[in-house]
């Protein structure tokens, strides 16, 4: 028995976990005391027991079990999405989540994005599939396409974002060529230039190319992809003046922070303050005036970093990011460990969903990113994101104790 845990049992990834349930449940407990809505913080706990039971699941269900049973539960995650499309409850203006009454509330897509990963890796493991084949990068490509299409039809551009952050290394760690980074780079550089005004998008398209030609594998592949960014670029004008008016202003805040200070903007600026107020070891813990005073409207979700940043300084918030850090390096030494092919693209998907919400989270709390709803993982409030974090967790600790197995 102690052989067994000392060479299979993952406790990096159990003990960081959580330490970062932890922290969110006492910052959680702090945003919410004072308004009188301390039901959410109750739920969280619940959600967090129920939450660990499913990490355990996820953590000795047998991984050749998990491949197989993968693409059957792709197909019915689809479905899932089809249908909260159709009867699902709309919240902030995204039909996201089945509501069952009372407090209980499922969103699918938080799900979504792991089983997405699982069949991804499950097709790609087959020894009959390689990422140069044309017909089976296509087929990979798909299985991100129609549940990001799904979600983004929410619209839920955060969670489509996700998932387009998680397919690139995982690209990457199939063994996808240089050529195919450019190709899916170059819309994404040119569209951002095409936000920033006529002399960026100029600039990006001149890049791209470039980006395209030194990369080629064949001169018509890489004009049909520079055609295809050229098109991207000319249409974001359109797709933005059809996107709804807060996502628009959310854009523009971000691209100008003072453009709207008392709309889409204040929830940045009011971030930057409380991170900025904490200081070096903050003003002690529910004594945050941005916090306590509720000056960040509910704060215990998207922007729950804040709590750390304003209560506990520059120290505490650079405690939850190494935190961060260790659980992501961990989960590429996993995916580095693994002799499974399938165990090894599980626990670099794990890692890219976890490392995008980082990412994109604490970025949209210091202002350096657009806001576009996306909870920080273990910490944000939300039953769904939270169970959805730790069965990813439970599958990272499988991944680690068969690590040795083909």
């Amino acid at each position: 028995m102690n052989t067994y845990f000392k060479e299979y049992f993952d406790y990096k990834s159990l003990g960081i976990c959580l330490a970062l349930v932890g922290a969110g449940l006492i910052s959680i407990y702090s945003a919410t005391f004072d308004i009188n809505n301390a039901a959410n913080f109750d739920r969280q706990v619940v959600w967090t027991m129920v939450g660990f039971v499913a990490l355990v699941v996820a953590a000795y269900f047998p991984l050749k079990t998990v491949q197989r049973l993968a693409i059957p539960l792709y197909v019915a995650t689809l479905a899932m999405l089809l249908i909260v499309l159709i009867i699902g409850k709309t919240t902030s203006g995204s039909k996201s989540w089945f509501d069952f009454g009372g407090s209980f509330r499922l969103q699918p897509s938080e799900f979504a994005k792991v089983i997405t990963v699982l069949a991804f890796a499950a097709f790609l493991s087959k020894t009959t599939v390689t990422i140069g084949n044309m017909k089976h990068l296509i087929v990979g490509l798909t299985i991100f396409a129609l549940p990001m299409g799904f979600v983004l039809a929410q619209p839920d551009l955060g969670t489509s974002v996700v998932f387009f952050g998680v397919m690139v290394p995982l690209l990457y760690w199939a063994g996808a060529s240089r050529f195919m980074f450019a190709a899916i780079l170059a819309p994404i550089l040119v569209a951002f230039g095409a936000l920033l005004g006529t002399t960026a998008f100029l600039i990006a398209v001149v890049l791209s190319g470039l980006l395209l030609f030194v990369t080629r594998e064949n001169n018509f592949a890489a004009a049909l992809a520079f055609g295809i960014t050229l098109a991207v670029g000319l249409s974001v004008q359109i797709v933005y003046e059809r996107l709804p008016t807060y996502q628009r202003n959310r854009i523009a805040t971000f691209l100008d922070p003072g453009h709207d200070p008392l709309g889409a903007g204040y929830n940045v600026l009011q971030s930057k303050v409380a991170i900025g107020s904490g200081g070096l070891l903050g003003k002690g813990y529910m004594k945050g005036t941005q916090t306590q005073l509720n000056f960040i409207p509910e704060q215990w979700t998207d922007f729950i970093f804040c709590v750390p940043g304003e209560e506990f300084g520059m120290l505490g918030a650079s405690v939850v990011l190494i935190l961060f850090a260790s659980l992501l390096f961990h989960g590429i030494k996993v995916g580095e460990l693994s002799k499974n092919k399938f165990g090894s693209m599980t626990a670099i998907g794990i890692t890219a969903i976890l490392a995008t919400h980082v990412f994109i989270n604490i970025g949209m709390s210091m202002g350096l990113m657009p806001v576009i709803g996306i909870p920080l993982p273990f910490l944000s409030y939300g039953g769904s994101s939270l169970v959805s974090n730790m069965i990813m967790v439970g599958l990272l600790m499988n991944v680690y104790a068969n690590r040795k197995s083909y």
